[in-house]
């Protein structure tokens, strides 16, 4: 069964995880997507260690599943050509490379969209394509703590500390995405491509939205709160008599239910915690009195009292434990795949289920080159002169 995105072609210019993240949305949806690498190394992460599978780095493996890997020398004129040739005829470019660099090889928006006026150009970087900072490298360390993200990051007085996974980078290549797809609707209507633009810096900054509520509310400046909640408690992790236990009693009706479950529906008209304003007004004495409790018992009994009661709660797992959760399997978000040199691996599954075109995996992250001549003769390069162009160093 076709994706959603069959038969949509993208050029992928980009390399460890934004640009790569959003070129795999749209390539587990069903888009060709055509990643150009440079000679010899490829995308940086070929090489990030310390975890490799069959002599592939895993991290490369994770992100670039169902592409096609063309290897292209940009930094001549024939592997430009060869690349220009490609975006005459793609529908969508992706690229991840500082601002002007690709404008100063020939291959900027306005250059490629006079070779195909349906051509979406989606730019994803540090800081944007314009602005102060555009020239600015970044990465996503750089990007949680200019968005805010670190400042409400972690327990209140201590270091900082960033999210503990690439936050803003997954969120440009989400938004990257986002903004292709909206593109492609528009040319469906009109017939002219367009050029998308987003950084990570604002794919930080807009998931502040509670706390940037917050602070244009208040004036005040909101600050890191550990597991609790901004707006509602009991909304944290809260420890147990063998662990932790997520407790997110939220509104009025499972905070009751909660009382109940604990045997203490006494709290409920306690005016500390009588309606939500003073529960989150209370929130630091509510979770001592709620740990005095939970002390008493285990994790596991809780989790099933709680679950009995109707309490939204659940358990702190480790990726180790993530997989084995039957649900986790049940949703289909672990998957395998087979590569001809790293063997059967796992990936994460499809997040998003389509019922009629549904996403899948079809191919392994590709080998560092493996699909140049069938691209390029795509592209319209008969045999031998693919053969002249890996004899000159133009592709590989």
């Amino acid at each position: 069964m076709p994706g959603p995105l069959d038969g949509v072609v993208v050029l992928e210019a980009a390399q460890i995880m934004a640009g790569p993240f959003c070129g795999l949305l749209l390539a587990d949806m069903g888009a060709d997507v055509i990643k150009v690498e440079r000679p010899r190394t490829g995308d940086d992460t070929r090489r990030m260690g310390p975890a490799f599978i069959g002599g592939e780095a895993a991290a490369f493996l994770a992100i670039n599943r169902n592409k096609r890997s063309v290897v292209l020398n940009l930094k001549g004129e024939r592997g430009r050509e060869a690349f220009r040739r490609l975006a005459a005829r793609a529908d969508v470019l992706v690229e991840n490379y500082r601002p002007g660099t690709l404008e100063g090889l020939g291959l900027g928006y306005e250059g490629l969209a006079a070779l195909n006026p349906r051509l979406i150009y989606c730019s994803i970087s540090a800081f944007g394509q314009t602005g102060p900072y555009s020239a600015r490298g970044g990465f996503d360390l750089v990007a949680q703590g200019m968005s805010g993200i670190m400042s409400v990051t972690g327990e209140p007085g201590r270091p900082p500390v960033k999210v503990g996974v690439p936050i803003t980078d997954l969120n440009a290549g989400m938004y990257g995405a986002y903004g292709i797809l909206c593109a492609y609707v528009h040319r469906l209507k009109s017939g002219r491509g367009q050029r998308v633009d987003t950084s990570l810096l604002e794919g930080g900054i807009a998931y502040t939205f509670w706390e940037s509520a917050q602070y244009w509310s208040t004036g005040e400046v909101p600050g890191p709160l550990g597991s609790a909640h901004r707006l509602s408690a009991p909304y944290q992790a809260l420890r147990t008599r063998d662990g932790y236990v997520n407790i997110g009693a939220a509104n009025q009706a499972t905070w009751e239910a909660l009382c109940a479950a604990l045997g203490r529906p006494g709290l409920v008209d306690d005016p500390r915690f009588k309606a939500p304003t003073d529960r989150r007004e209370h929130y630091r004495e509510l979770a001592d009195l709620l740990e005095t409790i939970l002390a008493h018992e285990t994790t596991a009994h809780w989790l099933d009292l709680f679950e009995r009661a109707g309490v939204p709660a659940g358990p702190l797992y480790d990726l180790g434990q993530v997989y084995r959760d039957p649900h986790v399997l049940a949703r289909g978000m672990l998957a395998e795949v087979e590569h001809p040199t790293a063997g059967r691996f796992p990936q994460i599954g499809i997040p998003v289920k389509l019922s009629e075109t549904p996403g899948r995996i079809a191919r392994p992250a590709p080998r560092l080159g493996e699909h140049t001549d069938e691209v390029l003769a795509w592209a319209g390069y008969a045999p031998p002169e693919v053969a002249a162009l890996r004899a000159e160093g133009a592709a590989a």
